[in-house]
């Protein structure tokens, strides 16, 4: 496969990258001449030297998922925005009502996703005020919860407006914060334990009742 074809590939440990010679960036090594990835995620190659970036933490796009962004930077005809992936999305200027500034918070909808996982956006919607959290994008699943169960426990126990992205995003404003903060950690430390949602419920209710740092709003 030519160099240029890896581009923005998935690799998994182990996977033959290229057979050219090129510098090494890192999650790269060379054996017997051959140069290959150390772990899963997509290949970057640039001015001649060959990374793979990992996927732990990133979000891979996908086309109807609603994530929340930051806009980065303002071009031509299109803004840039954050939505942690691999790539800065993109969306046209047409399709925005109001000029949007460099820092704006915004949730989005995935349109389309090209060959290198770089996503054009819609629906966008500014969010004034709040403040993002982040959670693993694999784990978002369990901050929603069956029917929204999590999600609806989370703002009744800590007070919280709450905008969850598929992207490992979330928008929070008002309430007690750093209660959601403790709650969000639990939730990414015990993913893999049965009955999350009532325990999250149980820990949220003794915070409370504790009042303090985590009980106050």
């Amino acid at each position: 496969m030519k160099v240029r074809e890896m581009q923005g590939r998935l690799v998994i440990p182990g996977e033959l990258i290229t057979t050219r010679r090129m510098k090494l960036g890192p999650h790269v090594f060379v054996e017997n001449g051959k140069i290959y990835s150390d772990t899963v995620g997509l290949v970057k190659i640039e001015r001649g030297s060959v990374r793979v970036v990992p996927l732990q933490g990133k979000y891979m796009p996908k086309a109807g998922d609603v994530v929340i962004g930051i806009v980065v930077a303002e071009e031509y005809s299109y803004y840039a925005i954050d939505i942690n992936s691999f790539y800065y999305s993109f969306v046209p200027k047409e399709e925005i009502k109001i000029p949007l500034k460099k820092g704006t918070i915004v949730s989005a909808k995935i349109v389309k996703v090209d060959e290198i996982n770089a996503a054009t956006l819609s629906d966008i919607r500014v969010f004034r005020g709040g403040e993002i959290l982040t959670i693993s994008p694999v784990k978002v699943p369990r901050v929603i919860g069956k029917n929204a169960s999590m999600l609806n426990i989370l703002k009744k126990g800590t007070g919280c407006s709450l905008m969850v992205g598929m992207n490992g995003r979330i928008w929070a404003k008002g309430g007690n914060i750093e209660l959601l903060k403790k709650a969000l950690a639990k939730i990414e430390r015990e993913s893999h334990l049965s009955n999350l949602t009532l325990r999250v419920q149980k820990m949220l209710e003794e915070e409370k009742k504790k009042g303090g740092a985590f009980g106050k709003k």
